[in-house]
């Protein structure tokens, strides 16, 4: 088989494909930017360079389905995009909730057009999106919902805006009940896009007002349509996937998954080993995985700061997250006992599919854009923390060693990757 014009190839890794059904030692060429072919034995002297992945894993680009990178404008909340992504392994990011309907002007033009990242979003159902980290609840209120106006910005912008955001914890049940998360779905349904919903406390309850967890979920799960998202299925925080009547899985979420609603990790400071424990056990596998970084969660570097900068990597004392990236997160999963090839899929096939960009990216299929993330699978002794302070012992850990966004290759340099260190 011959391959005329290759412009990289990368030769001999494993690579991984679920959209395509395929998982095997194999060469990937790229030309103009595209996957010209991934086959056996591709001829080197027919590219231009060579790179040899040997003993590692080559996946489609990833794709991190819960980003915070609207920086500046969300305050100590966004990440700078690309440090969250390509820096980091992640061809694709797509924030959740930065950018509103009065800011995708700006989320457009200051964060996605300098990008070497694609970047994409979830827009905010509110008013002020993503401001400082959604920190003032005062501000969330339905006062704060522009129904007509989130509609009209997300159709004019669709192929930025590929979902709208909501909350749907106690906090702000104790102060709107499920009004906010009412108008949320009615954007979402108008816009035509689907409805992503973040579960677990965010806010504290208004003048300590008693909301039972487990009936606000019974509540809000049936609002939800297929193609909608739950986020933080694992999350420490009450109002999960975990009934705290029962310590089961809630029914109603399970019929909620038969519909065609999907789950995303949404990492983050909701990550809990135990509840994951949990969620796993009773069959639910997440459909699709989030970092949920952001500059509350890891401390942002200096701009100066090499990658091993001690004062970087200190852990941020508002949620205590250690530095963490989409790869660590894949590595928690794998430690949890899934498959690595299931893991894969929801950083690749599954988040395109959510995207409705199937056809486009999650895949290494000739004639795609050329994202391809180049992946270490180290073995020795590791340590993973939780956010509750649960140590996990691992084998194995998943680490970024190279990406190609659109066929350049970029170095895995952001600070934000952990150095995995021998238990």
């Amino acid at each position: 088989m011959t391959h005329p014009k290759i412009d990289l190839l990368l030769r001999g890794g494993r690579v991984i494909d679920p959209a395509a059904g395929r998982d095997q030692v194999a060469d990937v060429a790229i030309a103009d930017g595209k996957v010209l072919a991934v086959d056996q034995a591709i001829p080197a002297e027919a590219a231009a360079r060579v790179i040899d992945v040997g003993g590692k894993l080559v996946l489609p680009g990833m794709i991190d389905t819960h980003a915070h990178v609207y920086q500046h404008v969300t305050g100590r909340f966004g990440l700078e995009a690309d440090m969250v992504g390509v820096r980091s392994g992640v061809t694709t990011v797509v924030d959740q909730g930065g950018p509103s309907c009065m800011t995708i002007p700006g989320f457009r033009k200051f964060i996605v057009e300098p990008a070497r990242t694609r970047v994409l979003c979830f827009i905010s159902a509110y008013l002020v999106g993503g401001l400082e980290g959604h920190l003032y609840p005062e501000l969330y209120g339905p006062g704060g919902v522009n129904v007509q106006a989130t509609v009209r910005a997300a159709r004019e912008n669709l192929d930025l805006v590929k979902g709208i955001k909501a909350h749907a914890e106690i906090g702000g049940a104790s102060r709107w009940g499920l009004e906010v998360v009412k108008l949320g779905r009615d954007i979402a349904r108008d816009a035509g896009v689907p409805l992503y919903i973040h579960l677990g406390q965010l806010w504290p309850t208004k003048d300590e007002a008693t909301i039972d967890a487990d009936e606000l979920v019974r509540a809000i799960v049936p609002l939800m349509a297929p193609g909608d998202v739950l986020a933080h299925p694992f999350t420490r925080h009450p109002g999960g996937f975990v009934s705290a009547e029962t310590g089961k899985v809630h029914p109603i979420v399970w019929a909620a998954l038969e519909r065609g609603v999907t789950v995303d990790v949404g990492h983050g400071s909701h990550f809990s080993f135990a509840m994951a424990r949990q969620v796993l056990a009773e069959g639910i596998l997440p459909h699709t995985l989030g970092a949920d970084l952001h500059g509350y969660n890891v401390r942002v570097p200096d701009p100066q700061a090499g990658p091993n900068d001690a004062a970087v990597r200190q852990d941020n004392p508002f949620f205590g997250v250690a530095p963490f990236c989409l790869t660590h997160a894949m590595t928690e999963l794998l430690a949890l006992g899934m498959k690595l090839p299931d893991i894969v899929a929801t950083v690749t096939s599954n988040p395109a599919a959510m995207l409705r960009l199937g056809n486009e990216i999650g895949s290494l299929k000739p004639g795609y854009p050329a994202d391809v993330s180049v992946l270490d699978l180290r073995r020795g002794s590791f340590e993973l923390r939780d956010n509750s302070g649960e140590v996990v012992r691992t084998s194995e850990m998943i680490v970024p060693a190279l990406t190609i966004r659109a066929g350049e290759a970029i170095a895995v340099d952001s600070p934000l990757v952990p150095m995995p260190m021998a238990a």
